[in-house]
């Protein structure tokens, strides 16, 4: 009996140790803002998509999402107020547990998406608030008005992707607009007129 437990003991440890380079391997992004490297960045846009929500009827929040992000990101840690983010989103990504609806949001009673295919954002001031926040404001056009938007961004984390074995940061965002104010006014104040956005941003470093 002794010596069999001793066996299992003995055949643990060697899994363990033989498990821990691989576990090591898997690690991703690290939290530490220290950790960001400078350089310019893309878009990976499997992992970036932008969520909105409204209230419907005021009787509850009604959620759906964009994808298919394209962009650039110019970041140096060391010189935040010099960070470029330039993102295009296009119209046709939307979606929402409801097909009926998916195709309605893309008509030309809502973001006519024949008409004016892509949201575009640019940046034109950046503000560090924390060590892993900061304020992004830039010109949104959707729908084809422009009107400027400031995004509160934070820190994810950053590092090499273990998959694809390129240096990635990533950062989340919260913006409120108001739709109407960019023509996109279909049953207001029925339903609702504030749009939270909710932005998950994957970013892998070109240069």
């Amino acid at each position: 009996m002794h010596k069999t437990l001793l066996a299992s003991a003995t055949l643990i440890t060697a899994l363990a140790a033989a498990g821990a380079p691989q576990a090591h391997a898997q690690q991703g992004g690290s939290p530490d803002p220290k950790a960001v490297q400078a350089g310019s960045y893309a878009v990976e846009p499997y992992h970036t998509q932008i969520s909105f929500s409204l209230l419907h009827m005021g009787f509850s929040d009604f959620s759906g999402f964009f994808s298919q992000a394209s962009g650039t990101l110019t970041l140096d840690p060391a010189h935040i107020d010099a960070t470029k983010l330039d993102i295009t989103l296009p119209i046709n990504s939307v979606q929402t547990t409801v097909a009926k609806l998916d195709g309605e949001l893309k008509g030309a009673d809502w973001f006519d998406a024949d008409k004016f295919p892509t949201a575009h954002f640019v940046s034109t001031k950046v503000v560090k608030t924390g060590a892993k926040t900061a304020n992004i404001t830039g010109d949104l056009t959707l729908h084809g008005v422009t009107h400027p938007v400031t995004i509160k961004a934070r820190l994810i984390g950053s590092g090499i992707n273990p998959l694809d074995k390129k240096e990635t940061v990533g950062f989340e965002g919260n913006a409120v607009i108001m739709r109407s104010a960019f023509g996109v006014s279909r049953y207001v104040p029925l339903v609702g007129d504030s749009v939270t956005l909710h932005i998950a941003g994957a970013f892998e470093r070109q240069s």
